[in-house]
């Protein structure tokens, strides 16, 4: 049976672009180049890429870039964009669960949740941690995005969906959060790219910065940074507060 990730990417492609959501590319590469010294030599992997925002981005400004992802209709317009703006990026269908790179590249990125939070164990999203690891060199480094836990515990997820909802985009609703798993499960409302109505049960698990400071310190990273994350606008000054949705880890081997 299908999980709620895989059915919700299957004819999504198209409006999945147009969600609010993925509006910050072009602030978000800045924030990534600047992370590794606008070193074009550095190899770049992009963890559950989607429909390839910022692999193009980077690839457009000269670095070599691997992206993949589980669905086939997301690599399959990311292809399509990729040629359209004339940039190369390396597209590969795969798990982030069950990825098989080994000390290859020198930056992993997994922005939006790219895979990670959105599986249905706790099991399954550390291997994610894990095997992002392991694609990346001696001294890699790795940026990713993730649910802020403490936002929960101040604020309304409802709320939040609620005020963020745009005409022609995905809505969220039900949302009922889960203090001892740190799930919140809600129902996802929307129309795919065929004009289908559909409807999911979703499940995502917010992480705390203490428990990722800790996952990550087990996978052998020296230092771990935790930041809020704003759309578009990712830096280095944003202390994470229990008002941000999301949270920007850098972590660095």
């Amino acid at each position: 049976m299908k999980q709620w990730y895989e059915s919700l990417f299957e004819n999504y492609a198209q409006k999945y672009d147009k969600e609010c959501y993925v509006q910050g590319t072009i602030g978000e590469c800045d924030f990534i180049e600047q992370e590794i010294g606008r070193d074009m030599s550095k190899k770049i992997i992009d963890i559950g890429c989607g429909t390839g925002r910022h692999s193009i981005e980077l690839a457009k400004r000269g670095y070599q870039i691997t992206g993949i992802d589980l669905s086939e209709s997301q690599l399959a317009r990311a292809k399509e964009k990729a040629k359209e703006q004339g940039v190369k990026v390396d597209f590969q269908k795969h798990d982030a669960r069950r990825l098989l790179f080994k000390n290859e590249f020198d930056l992993a990125i997994m922005l939006c949740e790219g895979g990670f939070s959105l599986m249905e164990t706790d099991e399954m999203n550390f291997e994610i941690l894990k095997n992002a690891t392991k694609a990346l060199k001696d001294k890699g480094k790795f940026i990713f995005t993730t649910l802020n836990a403490l936002f929960p515990l101040f604020h309304s997820v409802k709320e939040f969906y609620e005020s963020a909802a745009k005409e022609g985009n995905s809505a969220c609703k039900n949302c009922s959060f889960d203090l001892m798993t740190f799930r919140d499960h809600n129902t996802v409302v929307f129309e795919d790219d065929l004009g289908t109505k559909k409807e999911l049960t979703c499940n995502e698990r917010y992480y705390a910065p203490s428990e990722l400071t800790w996952l990550l310190k087990t996978l052998g990273y020296k230092r771990i940074d935790i930041f809020g994350a704003k759309l578009g606008a990712y830096s280095r000054n944003d202390k994470l507060t229990t008002g941000d949705f999301e949270m920007l880890v850098v972590a660095e081997k």
